[in-house]
């Protein structure tokens, strides 16, 4: 059978770093505060000149440098954003056009913090239906952009930044020790919107609106929709929370990664965590993370690696794939 294998990975993050402290002037809040309650350090902030679609760019170059690929090699670019360039057209369009890709087809996916675990899913269903033989799958967002810098709740957890991957076909015999992606599982819940969302929009306010979060609902329903879509793939590949090498989790929140960690029974040192120093980047924070732990040689081929991310709408969703 078709396997999604991924042959490289690449990051790319805005010039400047904003430290906790630099939001002490801002709102009354604290560096000591923001690190007991979120884990988070510092986050990188969009400056003149970078946006999603130039940061998506710079990530996908570094994935295709990585995978020893040339952006003609790829037929398909699945862009995972809540921040986009324009409302229309993709944003993953405008990265094709910045790569000098004239063939394939390319798309945005919006599901929130949850966006690229839903896109490496979308893109490995278009490989193995034979649609496509190299994917770049890329996860970019300019948080800064839709937060209220007033509001001391959400403005000192998001940052910006982007990550992506190449995911190509390749045969496998039907395992799960094939390389590759072997299972995911995807779930959404609309009854959930008004917990975190945006105050705006094209069709509604005809503007871009501000980011809104009511962060004890988020939190109280995260470790077991985390636990729930983690077990299913889980399930799915026949394998359990000790088969496992690494878990690569949203980058939400210190306090949710790891009651969810042990809510699966998975180890601590197993746990990717980079919250600290990118913030919450939304569908940027698990590609983000994945470079971190593959560029410093944790993540290292044939490893078996789980995705897992959830977010506004409520969206969440995890993937396994084995390096």
């Amino acid at each position: 059978m078709l396997r999604s294998v991924v042959r490289g990975v690449g990051s790319a993050l805005p010039r400047r770093i904003m430290k906790n402290t630099e939001f002490e002037g801002l709102v009354d809040t604290s560096d000591e505060w923001i690190v007991q309650r979120t884990g988070i350090r510092q986050r990188y902030i969009a400056g003149d000149g970078e946006t999603t679609a130039s940061l998506g760019e710079a990530a996908a170059r570094a994935a295709l440098a990585n995978g020893g690929l040339e952006p003609r090699d790829i037929d398909l670019i699945v862009l995972a954003t809540s921040t986009p360039n324009n409302t229309f057209p993709a944003t993953a369009v405008e990265v094709q056009q910045r790569l000098g890709i004239r063939h394939g087809f390319a798309f945005d996916m919006q599901a929130v913090c949850s966006g690229f675990v839903y896109a490496v899913a979308t893109a490995d269903a278009h490989i193995r239906a034979g649609l496509c033989k190299r994917a770049l799958v890329i996860g970019s967002e300019t948080f800064s952009r839709i937060l209220d810098w007033s509001d001391r709740t959400t403005c000192v957890l998001f940052g910006d930044g982007a990550g992506a991957l190449v995911l190509e076909a390749h045969e496998g015999e039907g395992s799960v020790a094939d390389r590759g992606v072997l299972a995911a599982s995807l779930r959404s819940d609309g009854t959930h919107k008004d917990k975190l969302y945006v105050d705006g929009g094209p069709s509604t306010t005809g503007t871009v609106g501000q980011l809104r979060m009511e962060g004890r609902e988020v939190f109280k329903h995260a470790a077991g929709m985390i636990t729930d879509v983690v077990e299913g793939t889980f399930a799915q590949a026949g394998i359990t929370a000790d088969d496992l090498s690494w878990f690569v989790p949203h980058q939400a929140n210190k306090r949710i990664i790891d009651a969810s960690a042990k809510k699966l029974g998975i180890a601590e040192e197993k746990v990717v965590v980079t919250v600290d120093l990118h913030g919450n980047t939304s569908a940027a924070s698990v590609p983000l993370a994945l470079d971190v732990a593959v560029k410093d040689g944790r993540i290292r081929k044939g490893d078996l690696v789980m995705l897992e991310a959830m977010g506004g709408g409520f969206t969440w969703g995890a993937v396994l794939i084995r390096w």
